[in-house]
C-alpha cells in the first residue's frame, strides 16, 4: 500500500510538531478525476459523511410522500447535529409525523455536543437521551423508512434488517462501489458503515448534487435532499460548526458533511463536482484544514465564503491561558494542486 502524502501540519513555536497524512479526490458524476493526491482507491469507512446518501432510503421507500416530510426533516436526516433546542424539537416533530416517539431510537444516548445546550440540560436536571445523540435525525429517517416499507422498525440498526439492506443497495448504486461483507464495520451510532474508495464517494456526491447517472426519480429526490440540507445548514450541524458555516456562506451551492475519524465529503453543485478526503490518523481538525483548502481551490468561493474558509485553513493553537503558540495548517503540498 502506498504511503499517503502529508496534507496538514501542526506547528508549535518554530517547529512542526505533527504531520497529518491523507488523501483526497475531486471528481464529476461520470467518475472523471479532476484532482487527487494519495491513495483514492483504498476503501475507507465514510462514517457520518454519507448521511445524505443513507437518507435516500426515505426516497426509495416512499416515506417522504407518505408522511408528508418537510425539508427540515430531510436536513435532520442528513445531520450530525449538536443537540441544540432546534435539533431536539425538530427530531421530536419528525418522529411524531411517522407515529413514533424518541423511545424508538436505537442510536444510544450522549450529551449535546453544543456546550450551551449541554449546560442548560444539566441545569434543568435533565439527562442525556438518544434524542440528544448527533445521529438522532438520521435514525428518525431510518425509522420512517421502516414504517414506509411496512416492516417492524425494531432492530432497524442491524445489518440484516430490511432498512439496512435498502441503504446498502442505495449506497452501492449511488457511489458505484462494491460494498462487501468483508469491509463492513459498525458506526458509533450502531448502524453498519460500508467501506468505499474515496473516488467512489466523490463520484457519488457529484451524482447526488446533479442527478446525473441516477434514474430520474432518484435523481430528483437526491437533488431535493441536497437542497434541504443547504437551505437549513444549522440543522445539519449547529452553531459555529464548520459544515453549517460553509454551507451558509456558499448560499445553496455547496453540500459539505464531515464524518468521524477525519472524513470529509461533499459536492460543488454549480460545477457538478463531488469530493472526498480522509486523514490517515483521524484528526478532525486537520481534516477541516484540508477540506477548507480544497474548497478554496475548487469551489470558486466569493469573498464571503473565502473569509469563512480562511478561518479553518489555518487554525491557531493556543495555550490554556489563551496565548497563541502555533498553528494547524494545510501543508505546502497543496500549492502544487490545481
Amino acid at each position: 500500500m502506498s504511503v499517503n502524502p502529508i496534507l496538514a501540519e501542526q506547528t508549535r513555536g518554530p517547529l512542526v510538531e505533527n504531520r497529518h497524512r491523507g488523501a483526497f479526490v475531486v471528481a464529476d458524476a461520470a467518475g472523471r478525476i479532476v484532482a487527487a493526491l494519495g491513495d483514492i482507491d483504498r476503501p475507507v469507512y465514510p462514517r457520518s459523511a454519507v448521511k445524505s446518501i443513507q437518507a435516500m432510503g426515505l426516497v426509495a421507500s416512499g416515506a417522504i410522500e407518505r408522511f408528508g416530510l418537510t425539508d427540515e426533516d430531510l436536513a435532520l436526516a442528513s445531520a450530525s447535529h449538536h443537540g441544540e433546542p432546534q435539533h431536539v424539537a425538530g427530531v421530536t416533530a419528525f418522529l411524531g409525523r411517522i407515529g413514533l416517539n424518541a423511545d424508538a431510537l436505537e442510536c444510544g444516548a450522549h450529551w449535546p455536543s453544543n456546550a450551551k445546550a449541554r449546560e442548560a440540560l444539566r441545569d434543568a436536571g435533565g439527562v442525556a437521551l438518544p434524542i440528544h445523540n448527533n445521529c438522532s435525525g438520521k435514525h428518525a429517517g431510518l425509522l420512517a423508512t421502516a414504517r414506509a416499507l411496512g416492516v417492524d422498525h425494531r432492530g432497524y440498526v442491524d445489518r440484516t434488517h430490511k432498512v439496512q439492506q435498502l441503504v446498502h443497495d442505495l449506497m452501492a448504486e449511488v457511489t458505484g462501489a462494491h460494498l462487501h461483507e468483508g469491509a463492513c464495520g459498525t458506526d458509533g451510532c450502531s448502524i453498519p458503515t460500508w467501506a468505499s474508495p474515496l473516488k467512489s464517494l466523490a463520484t457519488g456526491f457529484a451524482r447526488m448534487a446533479t442527478g446525473e447517472g441516477l434514474e430520474p426519480a432518484l435523481a430528483q429526490s437526491a437533488r431535493r435532499l441536497f437542497t434541504a440540507a443547504t437551505r437549513h445548514p444549522l440543522l445539519v450541524g449547529g452553531t459555529g460548526h464548520f459544515d453549517s458555516l460553509v454551507m451558509e456562506a456558499f448560499k445553496g451551492q455547496l453540500m459539505q458533511k464531515g464524518g468521524a475519524e477525519g472524513v470529509q465529503c461533499g459536492a460543488i453543485r454549480a460545477l457538478g463536482l463531488g469530493y472526498a478526503l480522509k486523514v490517515d490518523d483521524g484528526n478532525m481538525a486537520a481534516s477541516v484544514a484540508m477540506v477548507a483548502t480544497l474548497l478554496s481551490r475548487f469551489a470558486a468561493p466569493d469573498a464571503e465564503a473565502d473569509a469563512v474558509l480562511a478561518r479553518f485553513r489555518t487554525q491557531p493553537i493556543k495555550s490554556i491561558r489563551g496565548v497563541e503558540v502555533g498553528e494547524l495548517r494545510a501543508s505546502a503540498l497543496w500549492d502544487q494542486v490545481s
